[in-house]
């Protein structure tokens, strides 16, 4: 009876809007008052020391960067690498985008930055050339997707402190799916084009002197995930120490390009500073709410209700995935991983799925809610920026959960998909 009061009153707060820390906060408060001799005051004192995790700092760091990036005017170099790598081929810009959002996801670690960033001008340009807004906005949103699966990511750094695995796994475990999502990706859009259900222009042809010209302008922009790559691929620094040399970089590099200047830094420390409070009250308030779940074995009834049903690990994820896209539609992606993260994790580690792989699993689950209404964050963003109605984005978005579910399904059920490179290296 407490449990299901416990969940009520959370998912009943949230629906009637109340940010996410409250409805966390108010709903194990509620538990304590009605439910447990213990006092409510343990709720305050949960909070502080679920954060006393060395991996978190990474968290505004990798925030941090993405910002400087944005307003450094490094997201256009990119872009104009992207468009003389690809553009020639057919789809034009739409190829660009997925690109240089696959190149900006190695800096950046979060899908709202790229969507906001790196849209705006993936949109315009798009726009500029004949394409669709509605369509220039929701390749805008799907490539946004890949952002948090190619490290640095935020969303897997505090994955990793909920389940309590390596951080560093979990960006190598990112690497190979997130550039076989952005493969999916380009192959949906030459699918479109080619069966002409979305007008394309004619695309360039290819230069080589314009892309050594693009090459040499992002080559410094193009060290930055290079380095953080190798970086991690070689184990001389932690993500954290990683996430602090990338935002060293990011600056010289935008002051070096006379992009950012001493007031834009100061903009992007603020906006930092807030989304970074944010993130992290969020994270102290979910921690007395999963503790209660946890000392009244939640997970270990969860476990056993779904292996009456079948202990087969096929169709267990596939129930997880489908119960994970359905509360996407309506949750906030930080809230969801909050609280399904100590609920799942006992049953797969049961079944003996790797926590790395659920990792990959949970986390891409999350992003596809991000892009489904009513709450699709990605959707919303990409819409503001193309001047859209959100009929006509979801029309054109909707050929697009085709390679994300088809990218959810591989890394689901192909393990070394996330796990071979991690183990190569480990060995």
């Amino acid at each position: 009876m407490g449990i299901a009061v416990l969940f009520g009153i959370c998912f009943g707060l949230i629906a009637l809007q109340l940010p996410i820390a409250f409805a966390l906060i108010t709903a194990a408060l509620a538990y304590f008052y009605t439910f447990s001799p213990l006092p409510p005051g343990i709720v305050v004192q949960r909070m502080a020391p679920g954060l006393d995790s060395f991996p978190l700092l990474a968290i505004p760091l990798f925030l941090l960067a993405g910002n400087i990036l944005n307003q450094g005017g490094i997201a256009a170099r990119i872009f104009e690498f992207a468009a003389a790598l690809v553009g020639h081929i057919r789809g034009g810009l739409a190829h660009v985008n997925v690109a240089a959002s696959l190149i900006f996801a190695g800096m950046s670690g979060v899908a709202q930055a790229d969507a906001a960033g790196l849209g705006t001008i993936e949109i315009r340009a798009m726009r500029r050339e004949g394409f669709d807004p509605a369509f220039a906005a929701a390749v805008s949103a799907a490539s946004a997707v890949v952002g948090p699966i190619i490290p640095p990511s935020v969303i897997m750094v505090i994955y990793g402190v909920l389940a309590q695995v390596s951080v560093g796994d979990l960006f190598l475990a990112g690497i190979i799916p997130g550039f076989a999502i952005g493969i999916l990706l380009m192959i949906t859009i030459w699918v479109l084009v080619q069966l002409r259900w979305v007008h394309a222009p004619e695309p360039e042809a290819p230069s080589w002197t314009r892309l050594k010209r693009a090459a040499k302008r992002a080559f410094l922009p193009m060290l930055a995930p290079i380095l953080l790559t190798a970086g991690l691929l070689s184990g001389v620094a932690t993500p954290t120490e990683l996430g602090a040399l990338v935002v060293v970089y990011a600056i010289a590099l935008g002051f070096l390009f006379r992009d950012l200047t001493w007031a834009k830094l100061h903009r992007c420390l603020g906006d930092t500073l807030v989304a970074s409070g944010v993130l992290v009250f969020i994270m102290s308030a979910a921690v007395p709410f999963g503790w209660i779940i946890s000392i009244n074995n939640v997970p270990a009834s969860l476990a056993a209700t779904i292996l009456s049903w079948t202990d087969n690990p096929v169709f267990v994820l596939l129930l997880i995935n489908l119960l994970l896209l359905l509360v996407g539609c309506i949750m906030e992606t930080t809230a969801i991983l909050l609280i399904a993260v100590p609920t799942f994790l006992p049953l797969i580690t049961q079944l003996g799925i790797d926590p790395i792989q659920f990792g990959l699993i949970m986390i891409l689950n999350l992003l596809i809610g991000a892009t489904t209404p009513p709450f699709g964050v990605l959707l919303f963003i990409v819409q503001d920026i193309a001047q859209v109605s959100f009929f006509r984005l979801l029309k054109a978005f909707w050929p697009f959960y085709v390679p994300l579910i088809i990218a959810l399904a591989l890394i689901t059920y192909v393990p070394g998909l996330s796990l071979w490179l991690p183990a190569t290296l480990k060995n």
